[in-house]
């Protein structure tokens, strides 16, 4: 990040201490005495530390940092990659600043400080503050998932020093930030746009300050493919910089179902008499990205978009390491999806790395989800431009999306709400609200304003009411609402609410479900697996009701088995519609951050439930597909070319029936119809050409569950 200067990590042990009577006054003397603290580790969630577990805040940290001479005409800084939420910073008993903001870094200067200290140690002190939501229709802090959401545990606070700590220096002029776009990547060219922050000292060096500015972009097999400089006189403070820089032929990132991931290195640096002062470093590639109606192009490509919502990797999110941010990416892959949502939450670094090398595509929210109070606009609106500036450059990221469901309620999941609070969030999805039509609109203009190379959903799971079109539906038939047929029939009946269903799916029971206490069955602890794990038994009782079974492990299993064939016929109902008018899906959800009972396909131990495969398979490039309602047979294809003379097989209960066609490249054929009663219980459709082999898909659990949660039987 800094070239060859001084970087100290301060990762490790510190001390610590709850906030009680005046220790808030007194700790940030340098000659306070901390030895009684406990210790805790940073980085970390305070809730994850011995004796804090059931602590809400604030914390006092506290830790001694070595003296390091500081060469003349240097700079030295401190920067806090993420305090969950707030943060106070002193240096040697100094106040340096306040925080806000989970996901991003805050950096103080403490030159003079160190200047100052005449070689003894130095003292850092950081009060950190993580409050707790008591009135969720009026959130006041920008916290996501993390803050409000039935698939976490409400008792879980996230506060604390949460991602890395750390001094470096520069030289009299330091890169502030350095945000890097990719607006345009076809064959030809390849165009980046940077945006340079330099801040210059005021007493380091004359006025005017003459300085050139260096940035090199470098190729996947580390061949220079530009290199260009600038001279700059630099006034004191803040001096901001765009720059446009043009590849021919460049190198070009593709979603690994459409090619390759070549990725390409910028480095900037800002020379003063001919040494480095400072210099930025990012991994980015020449990638473009289109959406019009929610059909999404990548580099020119149509792409027909299969997803999942994904929360975060761990509720301890600190504790994640980058082998489970890149398995869960690899997981992904193997079920065939093409995008992962980053659920109403920012993730560490490592998630959006592994997603770039992979070929994986995010849909990218911005923590806000449900309702938060009029004094947060501002604060807003200055952290989705943070967002962008820390995550711009990955091409993973196909997409910006403001606030999920931007509701003012505060409704208990798995309860049967009051008919005022159901009016409540009626009236604010479809009328115009503080939330849907203020805050959404001023931080969907500051994140377009940031990166106008990508699309930005204002807001998800809006539907169309007064004065708006609405955005992505979310839809879920066979668990809060109808039956787990009665997707399509409503997609026929609304059109509107098909261009992209970016939440649909039900509950299941995890395989690793001893928090369950299940040797107690039928007599489960319902409330509180309903509080702490996300157990709704009230649907369950609807479409699975435990009552009609004798063990646990049958219950279970039924889960299972109709969460997977809701998949299975929802995502069929949806690539039916490939292209008109539906863009793409995003299924809810992928995987646990916690034990819990959630509508996941893989546990929190990635132990994948019966979920996981039918998603696999509904998400396979090509499928071949039967209406279980209709006896229509279609086949789906996403292709680059074409299958000519695919044979098509249909058996219902030992009746055959071929077919014989063309399926287009990256399109839908159908193929014929077939006919379907109430007797028939075996079904299965498969494809056969030369280049695929057999593709086979079987509709047996789909039938039945199809019946059993109509009435039929």
């Amino acid at each position: 990040m800094t070239g060859s200067h001084f970087a100290m990590d301060l990762s490790g042990s510190w001390r610590c201490h709850g906030d009680e009577g005046d220790l808030a006054k007194r700790f940030t003397d340098p000659l306070f005495d901390d030895n009684d603290w406990p210790e805790i580790a940073v980085p970390g969630h305070w809730q994850s530390a011995r004796n804090f577990e059931d602590f809400d805040g604030p914390l006092l940290y506290r830790r001694i940092v070595e003296p390091i001479p500081l060469p003349s005409g240097s700079r030295r800084f401190l920067t806090l990659d993420g305090i969950f939420y707030y943060g106070d910073i002193w240096f040697d008993g100094a106040y340096s600043g306040a925080t806000e903001g989970y996901f991003f870094p805050h950096t103080f200067e403490i030159t003079e400080q160190t200047r100052s200290n005449h070689g003894d140690a130095h003292t850092l002190a950081i009060e950190v503050a993580s409050p707790r939501q008591i009135e969720r229709r009026a959130k006041r802090t920008i916290t996501g998932v993390f803050s409000h959401w039935d698939n976490l545990d409400p008792k879980w606070n996230p506060g604390g020093i949460w991602r890395a700590a750390r001094v470096h220096d520069t030289g009299s002029v330091r890169v502030k930030w350095l945000r890097v776009l990719c607006s345009e990547a076809t064959d030809a060219r390849g165009r980046l746009l940077l945006d340079i922050t330099l801040d210059r000292a005021d007493n380091l060096a004359p006025s005017p300050l003459e300085a050139r500015l260096v940035a090199v972009v470098t190729g996947p097999s580390g061949e220079t493919l530009l290199e260009v400089d600038r001279d700059l006189t630099l006034a004191e403070g803040v001096n901001r910089i765009s720059w446009t820089l043009d590849v021919d032929q460049p190198p070009r990132w593709w979603p690994w179902r459409l090619g390759d991931q070549q990725m390409v290195t910028v480095d900037v640096r800002v020379d003063i008499n001919g040494q480095t002062s400072d210099s930025r470093r990012l991994s980015t590639a020449f990638r473009e990205v289109r959406m019009k109606d929610w059909q999404l192009s990548i580099n020119g490509e149509n792409l027909f978009v299969m997803g999942s919502n994904q929360g975060p990797t761990r509720m301890d999110l600190a504790a994640a390491t980058a082998r489970e941010f890149a398995r869960d990416v690899d997981l992904a892959i193997a079920a065939n999806l093409d995008l992962l949502r980053i659920h109403a939450h920012v993730s560490r670094p490592e998630m959006y790395e592994a997603a770039d090398k992979a070929g994986l595509l995010l849909w990218q929210d911005f923590p806000l989800q449900w309702g938060y109070a009029r004094g947060t606009r501002r604060q807003a609106v200055r952290q989705a431009r943070e967002m962008v500036d820390l995550l711009g450059h990955h091409p993973s990221i196909a997409l910006w999306c403001v606030h999920n469901e931007p509701l003012a309620m505060d409704i208990r999941p798995g309860v049967q709400p009051r008919h005022r609070d159901v009016l409540r969030a009626g009236a604010s999805m479809f009328l115009p609200s503080w939330n849907k039509d203020v805050l959404d609109r001023s931080v969907a203009r500051a994140i377009h304003k940031a990166d106008p190379t990508r699309p930005v959903d204002r807001h998800s799971g809006v539907l169309p009411g007064l004065g708006s079109m609405g955005t992505d539906s979310h839809l879920y038939f066979g668990w809060y609402h109808g039956h787990i047929g009665g997707l399509a029939p409503a997609l026929r009946g609304v059109p509107r609410l098909a261009e992209f269903v970016s939440e649909f799916g039900a509950q299941a029971v995890p395989e690793t479900a001893s928090f369950m206490e299940p040797s107690t069955w039928p007599d489960l602890d319902w409330d509180h697996l309903l509080e702490r794990h996300a157990c709704q038994k009230l649907y369950f009782d609807q479409h699975v009701p435990p009552d009609l079974f004798d063990s646990f492990d049958a219950w279970r299993s039924a889960t299972q088995s109709y969460q997977s064939a809701l998949i299975q016929l929802q995502i069929e109902d949806l690539r039916r519609l490939k292209g008109n008018p539906t863009g793409g899906f995003c299924h809810f959800c992928f995987a646990d951050g916690h034990p819990s009972v959630t509508w996941s396909v893989l546990d929190h131990q990635r132990v994948a439930k019966s979920g996981y495969e039918a998603l696999t398979n509904a998400c396979r490039s090509v499928l071949p597909m039967l209406e279980p309602r209709g006896g229509t047979v279609h086949v789906v294809s996403e292709l680059r070319s074409p299958l000519l003379g695919a044979t098509i097989t249909t058996d219902l209960d030992g009746e055959i029936r071929r077919f014989t066609g063309d399926v287009p490249a990256n399109g839908i054929a159908l193929i014929g119809n077939v006919h379907l009663d109430r007797r028939t219980t075996s079904v299965s459709v498969s494809l056969s050409h030369p280049a695929l082999g057999v593709v086979t898909n079987d509709y047996d659990s789909v039938i039945e569950w199809l019946r059993i949660d109509s009435g039929e039987s």
